[in-house]
C-alpha cells in the first residue's frame, strides 16, 4: 500500500463521533433509538458517493454495500462490519472531539471537566503514541471510538479500493449494524441480503490485537415471591422478597467467581440488576465462560445457592430462568482456520506483531459466527471505551486501514 495515500479515516472519525447514536437497553423498537439512523443514512450516502454498489440503509438502521470483485478468481465473499451505536454507560450527546497533535506524554486535562484527566499511569498505551496524533473527548461525554473508529476504518478502506482498482480482491460486503452495545446488533439482520462467506468485525483495541475467541454467555433471572402483609400487622406473616434477594447476593462467593476477582480464561457469575418490592423481587445475572459446557455448572451452582437461602423462608418461592445470549465464536472459527491465518499473514506483510487474546466479552461476531458467517475481530486503536477518558491514536486507525487492504489481497491470493 503506497504511503503517499491521504487517509480519510481521521476526518471521517471526527465527523461521525459528533452524531449522537447512543442505544437504549430499555427500548423494544428496532433500532432502539431512531437517532442511530441519522448516522446509518449518512454512511449510505457517503458509500454511494465513493462509488460502492448495492448500497442500502434499511428501516432497522442496518447499512449494506458492496465493493465488486475485480479478479477472475473465485474468491470467498468477505464482510467487514462495525456498529453505529455507542454505549448507554456514558453520555454520547454533544460530543466534542479534540485533536492532540504531537502528544508529549503529559497528563491530558479535559477542558469541559478538569477533573477528567487521561494519564499514561492509567493508560500506559499512551506512551506508544509519543509525538503522534491522538483524539479525546472534551470531558463531559464518551468519544465514540467504540465503534465509530471501526466505521471510519472500513469507510477509508472502501475509499482506497475504489480509487485503486489495481488492487486485486473478490467481492467485499460492508455491514454497519445498530444496537450492538445493548446485545441486539444482529436482531433484524438480513443474512440473505448480506450474502457473505466470512467476516471481520472492526471492534478491537491495541494495534496488533486480534480476537477469534469470546465468552459464551447466558442470562439468569431469579424471581423471588414473598408474602405481602401490612407492615403494621406483619409479625409472622410478612416474608420480604427484597431481604431474601439480599441474602442470595450475600451468599455469593466473595473472593472468586465474579468479574472483580477473575481474569484470563476464568468464568464468572455477575449480578447486574436487583429490583422489585417486598412481595416480589427480581435479580438478573450474567453468566460467562469460555467453555460453553461450564455455563450449566455455573448456573447450577447459582441455583443451589438460591435454593439454600429459600430453605430458610419456607413461605417464599422462586422461579429460576436461564436465557441464552451468545456463544464463543471460536467453536465456529476452529472449523475455518483461514479466517485467522489470513489476518496473521496480512499483519506480517505490514510488520505488525499479532496479539491474539480471548475477549472477556462478546461482539457482533459471536452471533454472526453462529448465524452462518464465521467472523473474527480486528483492532481499531480504541482505548478507555464507554467512559469520558476514551481516546484513540490516529496512527492505529490508519494501520487498521492498511490491514484491511492487505487482507483482501491475501484472500484473493489464496482464492
Amino acid at each position: 500500500m503506497p504511503f503517499e495515500y491521504n487517509f480519510t479515516v481521521m476526518e471521517r472519525f471526527l465527523r461521525y463521533v459528533q452524531i449522537d447514536t447512543q442505544s437504549n437497553p430499555n427500548s423494544h423498537t428496532n433500532p432502539s433509538t431512531e437517532k442511530q439512523k441519522i448516522l446509518s443514512n449518512l454512511l449510505a450516502f457517503e458509500l454511494k458517493e465513493i462509488g460502492l454498489q448495492e448500497v442500502h440503509a434499511d428501516e432497522y438502521g442496518y447499512v449494506y454495500a458492496t465493493i465488486p470483485s475485480n479478479t477472475a478468481k473465485q474468491v470467498p465473499v468477505i464482510c467487514f462490519c462495525s456498529h453505529v451505536d455507542t454505549a448507554p454507560d456514558c453520555s454520547g450527546t454533544d460530543v466534542k472531539p479534540l485533536v492532540h497533535q504531537h502528544y508529549n506524554g503529559m497528563d491530558i486535562i479535559l477542558p469541559d471537566d478538569t477533573a477528567q484527566i487521561i494519564s499514561s499511569s492509567k493508560y500506559p498505551y499512551l506512551l506508544k503514541h509519543l509525538n503522534k496524533t491522538i483524539i479525546t473527548a472534551s470531558g463531559k461525554t464518551l468519544l465514540g471510538g467504540d465503534d465509530k473508529a471501526g466505521i471510519s476504518i472500513i469507510m477509508d478502506m472502501a475509499n482506497y479500493l475504489i480509487k485503486h482498482p489495481e488492487i486485486p480482491h473478490g467481492d467485499i460486503r460492508i455491514l454497519f449494524t445498530p444496537d450492538e452495545e445493548v446485545g441486539r446488533g444482529t436482531e433484524k439482520l438480513d443474512m440473505q441480503k448480506l450474502r457473505a462467506d466470512f467476516g471481520y468485525t472492526l471492534d478491537g483495541g491495541d494495534l496488533g490485537d486480534f480476537e477469534d475467541e469470546t465468552f459464551s454467555a447466558d442470562a439468569v433471572i431469579i424471581t423471588i415471591n414473598g408474602v405481602i402483609a401490612h407492615p403494621g400487622d406483619g409479625k409472622n406473616k410478612l416474608v420480604n422478597a427484597l431481604k431474601i434477594g439480599g441474602e442470595i447476593l450475600a451468599a455469593l462467593p466473595k473472593d472468586t467467581w465474579s468479574p472483580e476477582t477473575t481474569e484470563g480464561k476464568e468464568g464468572f457469575v455477575h449480578p447486574v440488576s436487583f429490583e422489585g418490592g417486598s412481595e416480589k423481587a427480581v435479580i438478573e445475572f450474567i453468566v460467562r465462560d469460555f467453555d460453553t459446557n461450564q455455563l450449566a455448572d455455573h448456573e447450577q451452582k447459582l441455583k443451589n445457592i438460591a435454593e439454600s437461602v429459600l430453605l430458610k423462608h419456607p413461605k417464599a418461592f422462586m422461579q429460576f430462568e436461564v436465557r441464552q445470549q451468545y456463544r464463543n465464536m471460536k467453536e465456529v472459527l476452529d472449523n475455518h482456520p483461514a479466517v485467522s491465518e489470513y489476518v496473521q499473514e496480512a499483519y506480517a506483510r505490514l510488520g505488525i506483531a499479532m496479539n491474539n487474546t480471548p475477549i472477556r466479552g462478546g461482539t457482533d461476531g459471536s452471533k454472526l459466527s453462529f448465524m452462518g458467517l464465521p467472523c473474527a475481530n480486528i483492532f481499531t486503536g480504541m482505548q478507555g471505551i464507554h467512559s469520558k477518558h476514551e481516546w484513540i491514536g490516529v496512527g492505529d486507525m490508519e494501520q487498521a486501514v492498511k490491514v484491511l487492504i492487505e487482507l483482501v489481497q491475501v484472500w484473493e491470493l489464496h482464492g
